[in-house]
Order: structure tokens, then sequence, then C-alpha cells
């Protein structure tokens, strides 16, 4: 799946746009991060694809296909989920039941929702072993994880990572951004990803995306950002 943004303009009211006319093409089996100093407008070009803001002008399309007019609740159905900033699972709740939850959608269909937890347990063998276990007694990192895994259990072909890695110790982190590596390595999935974490995001991307005040300042393939990347930083100063 192709997502493509084009002359996006939208924001929280109609008089004050964050965005500015961006653009933006990810493509199937790659990671495309979205970096940029704080305000850039990077959660909210996520928040305008899912449907969350609707933009006042400009194209969204998935694979081809509009998604102009769509809900958030009419995402998963087109292939797209989302990871919002902060946590997200249900801490008194096993990691089983979380991610029941991720496949709600397919309750009716008990053969897919058994397909569903076979890939979702092969993919993500350590929430296997703890399945059982409440998801409050899971470390950050583990509990990012689970978020992660409940995102992929209908099978979705388009990722939107909104901070990952957001609060975590570095040692979770790495746990995290190994879990991303290994979901990248499928080659099935597209991945628009939003991280402060500049360096690890840089790391794992394909291609990167500059917004600064909510326009594209630069773009290119990792090559490009790898080792200028203190230099980049410090124009945001």
């Amino acid at each position: 799946m192709t997502l493509t943004v084009d002359g996006l303009v939208a924001g929280y009211t109609r008089e004050v746009p964050i965005l500015r006319g961006v653009a933006l093409n990810a493509e199937s089996g790659r990671v495309t991060a979205l970096i940029g100093p704080n305000g850039a407008g990077k959660s909210t070009l996520l928040k305008t694809i899912y449907g969350y803001l609707v933009p006042e002008r400009g194209r969204i399309l998935h694979d081809g296909a509009s998604l102009a007019g769509l809900a958030p609740k009419d995402m998963l159905g087109r292939g797209i989920a989302y990871l919002l900033q902060g946590r997200g699972t249900f801490p008194s709740m096993t990691v089983h039941e979380n991610l029941e939850l991720g496949a709600w959608v397919l309750r009716r269909d008990r053969s897919a929702v058994a397909g569903a937890f076979e890939r979702v347990y092969a993919r993500f063998p350590r929430l296997k072993e703890k399945r059982r276990l409440a998801a409050g007694v899971l470390s950050g990192g583990e509990q990012r994880m689970l978020e992660i895994a409940r995102l992929t259990m209908t099978g979705p072909r388009t990722l939107l990572l909104d901070e990952p890695s957001v609060g975590l110790m570095p040692a979770l982190v790495d746990m995290v951004y190994d879990e991303l590596h290994r979901l990248k390595d499928e080659a099935r999935f597209t991945i628009v990803m939003v991280d402060q974490n500049v360096k690890k995001a840089i790391g794992i991307a394909d291609y990167v995306y500059v917004l600064r005040l909510g326009e594209n300042h630069r773009q290119g393939p990792q090559a490009d950002f790898r080792d200028r990347l203190d230099q980049i930083i410090r124009e945001w100063i």
C-alpha cells in the first residue's frame, strides 16, 4: 500500500492552520520517518490522515483511493492502524484480553480471530509468554509492544506510529525499536512514524521528511540525514 498526502492544509481551527500544504509519499514495505522541531505539525499530520482532523484543502490517498470524509472508525476497514501518543493498554486486563480488543471488528468470525492470535503471537513471542498476565505488570517497553501488537490484529497494511518510544528508558526504547525492525523486515507494512528520538527514527527509516512550521522543509533517503543529523537538529534551535 502507498500512502500519499498532497497539498494538505489542516489545523484545530480554520483560522490558524497547522499544516500548510504538506506533501508526503510513503511506500509499501518501507519506514517513512517524520522529524522536526516541536510544533512542526508532525502529530497533526498523522491525526489528519486518520480522520481526527478534517483538512481544509489537499488530498489523502491510500493505494490510490481517497480517504476524504472517512472517520477514524472507518480506517481499520481501509487497512490503516494508528498508534497514539501515550499509553493505551488496559492495565487490569490480561495481555490476551488487550489483544482481543484489537480483534473486536473480527469478533463474529472465530476462525479469523484465531488466525489473528496465531500471527501476532508468532510475531511477538514475548507477549505469548506473558499472555495470562495483567498488562499493568509489564514493563513500559512491553506495554508499548503490546499496543503495537494490538494494532496488527486485524491485518492492516499501513501503520501510523506517533512517538512509539515516548517516556521510555533507553533500554526499553531499544526493545521497542527491535520490534519495529522486525515489522520492517517483514516488508508487508507501510510504516509512517513520528518520534522525538530522532537518531532512532532515522536509524530505522528508509526515507525521511523534515517538517518545519507546518511545511515541508527537507526530505530524502536515510543516507542524506544519517551523517548530518547534528547539523540538522541545530537548525531547529
